[in-house]
């Protein structure tokens, strides 16, 4: 009996100690309107600017690259229409033949423009990211607080925690500019061919 005593009084000696060990700080949250962020810094404005009209450009060059290839598509389909079921003759087939290959050259131009786009996009999203990490942490050691979480993440928190403007001047402050051309793609290596004997 007395040894269960001991082994009580010292089991509870320690509890104190465990629940001081685990006591967590009272969590000082701050919310931020990230959409709001990243439309309306400079650099994000200018950075969407230019890559809008980078999809311009991408859509008109399709369009440039399209329209020939329908006309001769129109052209080549009235030819063989004409035959009346006849089997085309070799001129008939070479000019078919250009115009497969044509139209594929012109679908890998427009994925890689296409790519090209997704590519710069991606960039300019990492560039800002990159950015913002610091931020975060400066608006958040500015404001004393211990957890940022993103407003559309929220069901409800007062104005007095929002600290979108915050993050916005930082974010000017730090991110004058953003490239809005991605590095090249880096090339893939080609497999080695077997050597001859």
């Amino acid at each position: 009996m007395k040894r269960l005593l001991i082994t009580m009084l010292a089991a509870s000696a320690a509890l104190p100690s465990v629940a001081q060990a685990q006591a967590i700080p009272p969590a000082v949250i701050a919310v931020v309107d990230l959409e709001k962020v990243t439309s309306q810094c400079n650099a994000c404005k200018t950075a969407n600017a230019a890559l809008r009209a980078q999809a311009t450009a991408q859509e008109n060059r399709e369009k440039a690259l399209a329209a020939p290839l329908q006309t001769e598509q129109q052209a080549i389909q009235a030819a063989a229409s004409a035959l009346n079921g006849k089997e085309p003759d070799a001129a008939l087939q070479a000019r078919a033949k250009a115009f497969d290959t044509k139209y594929q050259q012109a679908q890998e131009q427009a994925a890689a423009g296409r790519q090209q786009l997704q590519r710069n996009q991606q960039y300019i999203q990492k560039q800002i990211g990159d950015k913002l990490n610091g931020v975060y942490t400066q608006v958040m050691q500015k404001r004393g607080a211990n957890m940022l979480v993103e407003i559309g993440q929220t069901l409800a928190s007062g104005a007095a925690l929002d600290v979108t403007n915050d993050v916005l001047v930082a974010l000017n402050a730090v991110l004058p500019s953003v490239q809005t051309i991605a590095p090249a793609a880096p090339a893939r290596p080609q497999p080695k061919q077997p050597q001859g004997r």
